[in-house]
């Protein structure tokens, strides 16, 4: 059997292992290991070469960068100061329709600059905006649907995970990827924004202004202060990685400084710090164990020369150019309803850097995550409605899943419409990049 056939049948073997529940960690380790070994025939020459794709990437300091922004969101949702945000940015929008919609859209993409994950965004104002939309009379679809929507911000805005995993599996600048997503983040979240104050307009029984249900509570000097707080934290990180004071593994220690002083201003003792600093551990963990063995694959998939392999497939299929960008489409949202967006990343992003047409790289990326996130709202499996269902069921309300899918259905097409406009336009993406 000649080689060529041999990788193909590892690859389709790793696929069929997830499908079969194997962890995806294990996964992509054990297909990197046995895939090497095909390559040399030897298997110390095979674990050689694993394990030092593995030893390289774990002693990279970048690796810091992820367990510090998840620390630093970590102190700021559990300190309350989240919840004192929505309040600031729903206060300050008075008399403005669907104002708890646009809210939640305006606070998940702040919230987002300061956790970068999506999932964490979706749980929090699931619990945050929820009971004042349901209190306020809201249409359950509606208001799910901008919670779930718009917590797909987390992975676009920064510091976002995603974007930190996509520079460490592509060597691309992860300083510059973070700036790459602002235009883009921007601009989804005003689609956002703007959906829910027309939709309010056109139709105001789906969104009733809650001010008419005894919403006179004032701002306190409190929420005032931390919702603010979090405002400045996102500046003092990005305008420092942008401005150069900072590089982004920097900015995350001093952003997880910051955050565990806001924490303290709010109230939270030293046991609650511990306890943040291990969630943070024990979110981090398992990200950092995929990335060694999505290093592992990597190398694997460098040996083996997948690349050229793929891309003649293609070619002769007649995949090239702006096929092989919906091709890449499409398997992104179906993998989307399978797996999270990181595991997604590691599978995929070694193949398909090759394969984006020319694009700038940070443009592919900002396309990439948005593919990816679309997924994550894509039925019937979409895992970030998934979360919001299942904080719902936690606090014992219960609504039926197709309601917040339909909900989420407008913010998933935005979301496909702000990715071919990044296609079309990749300086959206790529403009602020050139001067970091």
């Amino acid at each position: 059997m000649d080689l060529d056939t041999l990788m193909l049948l590892t690859l389709l073997g790793m696929l069929a292992a997830i499908v079969l529940g194997v962890h995806i960690a294990l996964a992509l380790g054990a297909t990197a290991m046995i895939g090497t070994y095909f390559i040399f025939g030897d298997t110390y020459l095979a674990a050689s070469q694993v394990g030092g794709a593995a030893y390289e990437l774990i002693r990279d300091h970048v690796f810091m960068t992820i367990p510090l922004f998840v620390l630093m969101g970590d102190f700021l949702s559990k300190s309350g100061a989240a919840a004192d945000l929505y309040t600031l940015i729903n206060k300050g929008l008075k008399g403005v329709p669907g104002r708890l919609g646009v809210a939640t859209v305006t606070g998940n993409a702040a919230f987002a600059a300061v956790t970068g994950t999506s999932i964490a965004s979706a749980a929090a104002f699931t619990r945050i905006a929820w009971p004042e939309m349901k209190a306020a009379g809201y249409k359950h679809s509606f208001a799910l649907g901008s919670i779930a929507g718009s917590a797909c911000l987390g992975m676009l805005i920064p510091p976002s995970v995603l974007l930190i995993v996509w520079g460490i599996i592509t060597e691309d600048s992860i300083g510059k990827l973070f700036v790459a997503g602002v235009i883009p983040g921007v601009l989804l979240a005003g689609f956002f924004a703007a959906y829910n104050m027309f939709t309010a307009k056109m139709n105001p029984s789906i969104a009733p202004e809650p001010d008419a249900m005894g919403d006179v509570a004032p701002l306190t000097k409190s929420q005032i202060y931390s919702g603010a707080s979090i405002i400045g934290l996102i500046f003092l990180v990005l305008g420092g990685i942008w401005g150069g004071f900072f590089t982004a593994t920097e900015a995350a220690g001093v952003g997880a400084l910051a955050g565990m002083c806001i924490a303290i201003a709010k109230g939270l003792r030293f046991k609650e710090l511990v306890d943040c600093i291990i969630d943070a551990g024990k979110t981090s963990a398992p990200i950092m164990i995929l990335l060694i063995t999505a290093g592992m694959y990597s190398r694997f998939l460098s040996l083996a020369d997948i690349d050229s392999l793929i891309i003649g497939a293609m070619t002769s299929a007649g995949l090239d150019g702006a096929m092989g960008l919906v091709v890449m489409v499409i398997i992104w949202l179906l993998l989307g309803m399978l797996l999270d967006s990181i595991s997604i990343i590691l599978l995929t992003v070694p193949l398909f850097m090759t394969l984006s047409s020319g694009m700038d790289p940070y443009a592919f990326a900002i396309f990439g995550i948005l593919a990816i996130e679309a997924g994550l709202l894509t039925p019937p499996f979409g895992l970030i409605v998934y979360t919001v269902k299942g904080v719902l069921s936690g606090t014992g309300h219960d609504v039926p899943l197709n309601q917040i899918f339909s909900g989420s259905i407008p913010y998933w097409l935005m979301m496909l419409v702000v990715m071919i406009l990044v296609v079309i336009f990749p300086g959206l993406a790529s403009w602020l990049t050139t001067f970091v």
